[in-house]
């Protein structure tokens, strides 16, 4: 290669480095100096957020915290998380796509990264230019029980803890969760889930703490669920006894329930493993909606500018995690997608 070519390409990749960072501005670890309980170094053991901003020109301050599934045994990022962030971000709506901790790790350990994940948001929300009171969560699967978790298991905060962050408040604006684990009791349990969230044989107590359904009460963020009527995996009483619960606690809630489809639809659009299920596909304009009718994307009066922000975030120290958003974002690239492994129950 000529050393003209070589330049060329060199200010060719710089360029796409800045427009990737409109996109996808990379990963940011929850805890910079390592997680509590963390059994080792690896990327594994370091929860993060990696973060979507709306575009400029249509961000409207509501953001949302994203827990992809994978029946706490893995965590399906691309399909239930970057894809989902992509779509929110149509909607104006900032997104944060979660890496929480799976087994070996088990509960309180994936809570505590949901929650932390919350309050990190909140208290970076003046550089990511978002409203700190209008984060919302979404989950899938086994990242449905995470999400509902954290929507069921909030509090306001530590206002004495030394870490910053800790002072934050981890309650969600909204919840959305679409074909969601619920439960960790009843013949309708997902297995699968509960043993690698809670250990081959939990404390009835502890089983009981996390069916969320059982958790609900009049201050619960509204929610928007949507499942298959015959999903094989996780059965829609899950669903159906969290829809109930919000409605005897007066809580807003909207339900869309399709005859038939398979676990794990995600966008349900063919794209990053989802199937191409064009009536399924329409959950999300029917969720836009709702979050329409609900206020949520009306565009926030509280967002704080930093003097001085650039018109791109810089990219974070995370090593790698902007490569991908190189490419994906000019739609000259993909990567080569397989189906996320079935979810033992």
């Amino acid at each position: 290669m000529s050393g003209f070519h070589r330049k060329a390409l060199g200010g060719l990749l710089g360029c796409l480095a800045v427009m990737s960072g409109l996109a996808h501005a990379g990963e940011e670890f929850l805890w910079p100096k390592g997680a509590p309980g963390a059994m080792d170094t690896t990327n594994a053991s370091k929860p993060s957020v990696t973060y979507f901003p709306a575009d400029a020109g249509t961000a409207i301050g509501t953001s949302a915290v994203i827990c992809p599934g994978g029946g706490y045994d893995h965590v399906a990022m691309d399909k239930e998380g970057y894809q989902i962030a992509k779509w929110l971000n149509t909607q104006g709506v900032s997104a944060f796509v979660l890496k929480y901790r799976v087994a070996p790790y088990h509960h309180p350990i994936e809570m505590n990264d949901a929650q932390r994940a919350m309050r990190f948001v909140r208290a970076n929300a003046v550089r990511y230019r978002i409203d700190p009171a209008r984060i919302g969560i979404v989950g899938f699967s086994a990242g449905g029980h995470l999400a509902s978790t954290v929507a069921t298991h909030y509090d306001s905060g530590n206002p004495s803890a030394p870490d910053t962050v800790d002072r934050q408040s981890c309650k969600p604006y909204f919840q959305i969760l679409a074909y969601p684990v619920i439960t960790m009791e009843g013949p309708f349990v997902h297995l699968g889930s509960r043993a690698n969230l809670l250990g081959s044989n939990p404390a009835p107590e502890t089983m009981h703490l996390l069916s969320n359904e059982k958790q609900v009460d009049a201050r619960t963020p509204s929610a928007f669920l949507v499942h298959c009527k015959d999903d094989p995996d996780v059965l829609l009483d899950n669903t159906m006894v969290y829809y109930d619960s919000l409605i005897k606690a007066g809580v807003p809630v909207q339900m869309k329930l399709y005859d038939h489809g398979p676990h794990g639809f995600g966008l349900a659009n063919g794209v990053a493993g989802a199937p191409n299920l064009p009536t399924i596909a329409t959950w999300t304009t029917i969720c836009a909606t709702w979050m329409k009718d609900r206020g949520y994307l009306k565009p926030s009066t509280s967002i704080i500018q930093p003097a001085g922000t650039p018109a791109a975030l810089p990219l974070p120290a995370a090593a790698g995690a902007w490569r991908g958003g190189i490419f994906d974002f000019l739609g000259r690239w993909r990567r080569a997608h397989r189906a996320d492994p079935p979810i033992p129950r």
